[in-house]
């Protein structure tokens, strides 16, 4: 599969650590390093059986954008294929949702069945993903209702964005490794 990419990627992001200057503030947590914003709140999601950390999520007001980074050869892109499970996968829970035209390519659009309670909700969610040199970065924001001015700020986000593929050889898909900070461990 061939790479799905913005033309600017490598001047408007999300970048490759190496495209990405040392004085430039980030936040480091591993694989994924983000450039601190007003207003924005970073939760770690953990896996409770292995309590590593699966993926980082922002949150401005009321909207969330949860980032992942997956590991990925030179050569083969994954948001492609990645798009089309996610649209079977969501489709066949009976969720709503179609690949269409965004900011950064493809991206899918629509409701997503989540669980609020005791209820069953349908929440509208949209899938960002680019593939970039040795990895792919993939997000999914979602909220009540999405306030396309709050929206414009997370693809921000997702392009300020700076992915670290590290050295260790790892399958395509795999999930780059996520660490807290050190002053946030502390």
């Amino acid at each position: 599969m061939e790479k799905v990419a913005p033309a600017d990627r490598e001047q408007n992001g999300p970048f490759d650590v190496e495209e990405i200057g040392v004085l430039t503030p980030y936040l480091d947590f591993g694989s994924i390093r983000l450039a601190p914003r007003q207003g924005m709140q970073i939760r770690a999601d953990m896996d409770e059986a292995t309590k590593k950390v699966v993926a980082l999520t922002i949150e401005i007001d009321g909207h969330r954008l949860q980032l992942q980074a997956f590991a990925a050869t030179k050569s083969e892109g994954l948001w492609t294929q990645t798009l089309k499970a996610l649209e079977q996968g969501i489709t066949s829970q009976g969720g709503n949702v179609s690949i269409s035209e965004g900011a950064l390519g493809p991206e899918l659009r629509g409701s997503v069945l989540a669980k609020s309670g005791e209820n069953q909700v349908s929440r509208p969610t949209r899938f960002l993903g680019v593939d970039g040199p040795r990895w792919f970065l993939r997000a999914v924001v979602s909220c009540n209702q999405i306030n396309e001015a709050v929206y414009d700020q997370l693809v921000q986000i997702f392009r300020s964005t700076a992915v670290s593929r590290g050295d260790i050889a790892m399958p395509p898909g795999e999930l780059l490794p996520l660490k807290l900070p050190v002053a946030v461990e502390q």
